[in-house]
């Protein structure tokens, strides 16, 4: 029963039904533990449960939950829905022990509709549509990890195969981080947020902006105590690339006393009449074999040996590097800060010695939950920021934003993630509070998009996403050197 994954509903139709699935599965053997769906890694979810006799979940466990998957599977078991008044939802989740659930319905029109989903009587809430039954979850992989499990799924980029394993322990110990924090401010879900006051709000924004920028400044005091002359920074779309590294920069300076130099690897971008050809027969400016590498590692290696160089800048409109602007030489003890998207790809500074490099990887990894079974997904929180952004600074609607999107994502699946593992820090650039003030800005461009538009339904996904979140209007309380303003301006 071949399910095929085309789009992103598609893929999280298909990640939703293999929570679902798990979670069932988890209930069955366990006498119904409460299950946690942590963030996305490795193409997957991290899931974990605390088991009744206090031991720790091993190889066995996961083996037995793998079992009773396949079983549910091959049964082909239906999965229906049904549409309840959003007082019956609050009941409902009350009776299961869902209280995290029931908090992020109260205080709503108690007449709202809310979608509920049943699998062999057990029941759930998820943001997208499902599979019809079971038998369509043909392919996953589910293997122990750390204190839990991975789910790891096809994606809408690799629709016929669970991408090859790797270990992003670094993105797993800032996801921790990140829980740690929000805890801290007592958010575990976004029901907790949803019930602040105004003025407890506000204090969440100034809270999390000065932890925030106490991790930067922690990042270029390590970036200096080592002393790697190169700082390598990469990371996907719309993580807030640009702010981080205007205040990773400052903070460098503070820690050396020596304002680094900032380049980007833009400015070595081959003459155009050079750039390859991909396989659709146009220039293809994402691959790493659209920059100069020769030239880039000489100057380098130059720079970091004392040496005068003339750095180009790419004259976009002519498509040429341009020379003799540029001439410059590092002082004692100053930091070369690069940003670029193969930054992480030691293909790039082959000839660079490894302990010069010091890499960071960028990315709103995680931000607080819907639930215990919903998180929100990295490409969506991107996806929002990209699309505020757009509209904001670009003059492209939310149309032309959700058209490109599984474009950007495909170049960044082989260029940027691969090598996340790589990085010496990962810095989670998400805040806690930023979806519910991105609404704001998000839902209108999305309301705009018609029927008739192709994006139509992916708008709709989006939207219906968003009435979990109550709006929070009150952009005065973001800071001006937010890495939100990046998206949101002023």
């Amino acid at each position: 029963m071949k399910y095929q994954i085309k789009t992103i509903k598609d893929e999280q139709a298909y990640h939703h039904t293999g929570i679902m699935i798990l979670i069932k599965a988890i209930k069955d053997i366990y006498n119904n533990p409460e299950v946690v769906v942590g963030n996305s890694l490795n193409q997957g979810f991290f899931v974990y449960f605390q088991k009744k006799d206090g031991t720790k979940i091993d190889r066995g466990d996961v083996q037995k939950i793998r079992k009773k998957m396949k079983n549910y599977v091959r049964l082909d078991l239906p999965i229906k829905y049904e549409w309840v008044k959003c007082s019956e939802a609050v009941e409902i989740w009350k009776k299961q022990g869902f209280d995290e659930k029931a908090k992020l319905f109260e205080g709503g029109d108690p007449d709202n509709l809310v979608i509920i989903y049943s699998l062999d009587g057990y029941k759930d809430y998820f943001y997208s549509d499902m599979l019809p039954s079971t038998g369509y979850y043909e392919l996953f992989e589910l293997r122990p990890y750390k204190s839990g499990m991975l789910l790891r799924n096809p994606t809408m980029l690799h629709p016929d195969k669970c991408q090859e394993y790797r270990d992003d322990d670094k993105l797993y110990e800032a996801f921790a981080t990140s829980k740690h924090l929000r805890k801290s401010y007592s958010l575990d879900y976004i029901g907790d947020l949803n019930a602040l006051s105004d003025d407890e709000k506000r204090e969440i924004i100034r809270l999390s902006e000065e932890g925030q920028a106490k991790e930067i400044d922690g990042i270029a005091e390590k970036a200096v105590r080592e002393g790697r002359r190169l700082v390598l920074i990469a990371g996907p779309s719309s993580s807030g690339k640009t702010t981080f590294a205007k205040k990773l920069c400052a903070g460098i300076e503070k820690h050396s006393g020596v304002a680094p130099l900032y380049l980007g690897t833009d400015d070595y971008f081959l003459n155009r009449a050079d750039t390859p050809l991909g396989p659709d027969g146009e220039p293809n400016f994402e691959g790493l074999e659209a920059l100069d590498l020769e030239l880039f590692n000489q100057q380098m290696t130059d720079l970091l040996a004392g040496k005068d160089v003339d750095i180009p800048e790419f004259d976009f409109m002519q498509g040429v590097k341009v020379f003799g602007k540029r001439i410059t030489k590092l002082t004692a003890n100053q930091i070369i800060v690069m940003e670029g998207i193969h930054s992480l790809n030691d293909d790039l500074t082959k000839q660079v010695p490894l302990d010069e490099k010091f890499k960071i990887y960028i990315s709103p990894l995680t931000r607080i939950a819907i639930d215990a079974h919903n998180r929100i997904s990295t490409c969506d929180a991107r996806l929002f920021r990209r699309m505020v952004r757009d509209n904001q600074f670009r003059g492209r609607d939310a149309t032309q934003t959700i058209r490109d999107w599984p474009k950007v994502r495909a170049g960044e699946n082989g260029n940027i993630f691969p090598y996340s593992s790589m990085a010496d820090v990962v810095f989670n650039s998400s805040l806690p509070y930023e979806t519910s003030l991105l609404k704001h800005y998000a839902v209108p461009l999305l309301a705009k998009i018609q029927e008739d538009e192709p994006e139509y339904e992916e708008a709709k996904r989006l939207l219906e996403f968003t009435n979990c979140f109550r709006e929070i209007d009150m952009i005065d309380a973001v800071p001006q050197d937010s890495i939100l303003r990046e998206f949101i301006g002023k």
